[in-house]
């Protein structure tokens, strides 16, 4: 096997893929009432029938209070049959899912979920200015126990996978922040005791499932908050979910939902789009304080490859995924011939969802995704491609001068922060 070959065939765990290419969680804005509608469906099987090997259907919460933004599947029994209609459909096209499994901890809202948001210490998000609570040692069971029956669901569902969402400073990536995480008990100090959190939800998750599904995670390498996660803890964390063997695969990314959110994106900061769906006074400041909110961050091709590489040697047992910046055969064998298993697409996807058949066709093929980020505000809707609405909407006559109809528009009113995005690079 040409180990730099991202068409040929490969196996995470018990599932066997048709190639190395993954669609990343992209928040899809979907399942308005929390339940999987046709539209999701049919954004899935796009991508399927595109080419990709495996897809993954955006944060699927955990629990009631774990929802990080409105319409989220809500992992329950009342979801189970449209679950069901979902890989069911994607398995008839040849294809394989995983579902991502989160909960928002700080990046939550009181808004949206009722309840005040937490997090393993007192803070206020800076980006929405709520407030979060510390969460006590008994509710850190309940989420563990959460997500070990989500798991279990998605299983019982038809996934082939679920991946556990441990970045972006949802609520298991905000233990591991030394930031967030102030905490004196053994979920606190030092990273060893910092990433109990994340290694307890692994291995109640992987002991619910055993060997009949992949189980994958989710981690930030670095956040880009200061005095947040930084690479060297998180290579520690990685360490120990590795020694530990309850993961079949990680999937390596950066960045955070809390606050500098470009820096998962980098390119342009689509300050405007942003500032145009916002009810005022958030539509002055997001004009004045957006940039500096958002962060700046360049664009460049592979640009997490330089910090990912560094997981390569000190994997022992699991994969590796890698994310970020990869639009064409070129950057996928490069990513594969540095070691990793597996390369994830995000963006480029969202632009041509049948790129991977393309590129298949023709190595040559460059991406029409110009990493304008506009793509980013389309949240408050359904996640799309602004270059492309006619495939969110369904017809010309729905989408208005931004790309969003006024349905999206009363949602952005009632949620008036920078949206907490799950749409990878």
């Amino acid at each position: 096997m040409n180990r730099g070959d991202p068409f040929e065939p490969g196996r995470i765990g018990p599932v066997k893929l048709s190639n190395r290419i993954i669609k990343s969680a992209t928040s899809e804005g979907r399942s308005p009432e929390g339940l999987v509608t046709d539209e999701l469906i049919d954004f899935h099987l796009d991508y399927v029938r595109g080419g990709v090997g495996m897809t993954t259907v955006a944060y699927c919460c955990v629990s009631k209070e774990g929802a990080s933004a409105p319409g989220q599947i809500l992992m329950s029994k009342r979801a189970a049959p449209g679950l069901s209609k979902l890989t069911d459909a994607v398995h008839a096209e040849g294809g394989a899912i995983s579902a991502q499994l989160g909960h928002g901890g700080p990046v939550s809202s009181k808004k949206i979920t009722g309840v005040t948001a937490m997090a393993p210490s007192r803070m206020v998000n800076p980006t929405s200015l709520e407030y979060c609570r510390q969460i006590s040692a008994a509710e850190i069971s309940g989420v563990i126990e959460h997500f070990r029956d989500a798991a279990v669901l998605a299983a019982d569902c038809g996934f082939d996978a679920v991946e556990l969402h441990f970045g972006h400073n949802y609520l298991p990536s905000s233990f591991l922040s030394p930031l967030f995480n102030r905490r004196r008990d053994s979920y606190g100090g030092g990273i060893d005791a910092r990433s109990k959190l994340v290694r307890e939800i692994a291995r109640e998750v992987r002991t619910a499932v055993g060997g009949t599904i992949a189980v994958t995670a989710k981690i930030s390498m670095d956040d880009g908050v200061p005095g947040g996660i930084d690479l060297a803890e998180s290579l520690r964390t990685a360490q120990l979910l590795d020694a530990d063997g309850n993961l079949d695969a990680l999937e390596l990314t950066q960045g955070s939902s809390v606050m500098k959110q470009m820096y998962l994106f980098r390119g342009d900061v689509p300050v405007r789009d942003f500032a145009s769906v916002m009810p005022q006074p958030f539509k002055t400041g997001v004009y004045a304080f957006g940039r500096k909110m958002l962060g700046e961050y360049p664009y460049y091709n592979l640009y997490m490859l330089e910090s990912a590489r560094q997981f390569v040697p000190v994997m022992t047992r699991t994969q590796l995924i890698l994310l970020g910046g990869i639009t064409n055969y070129d950057h996928m064998s490069t990513g594969l011939n540095e070691g990793f298993d597996f390369v994830a697409m995000g963006r480029a996807l969202l632009r041509e969802p049948d790129l991977v058949n393309s590129i298949r066709d023709n190595r040559a093929k460059q991406t029409l995704c110009t990493h304008c980020n506009r793509c980013m505000y389309t949240v408050y809707g359904r996640t799309h491609c602004v270059l492309d609405p006619d495939a969110a909407f369904g017809t010309p006559d729905n989408v208005e001068s931004l790309g969003m109809p006024s349905a999206a528009r009363r949602a952005a009113a009632s949620a008036p922060e920078i949206p907490r995005t799950t749409t990878d690079a």
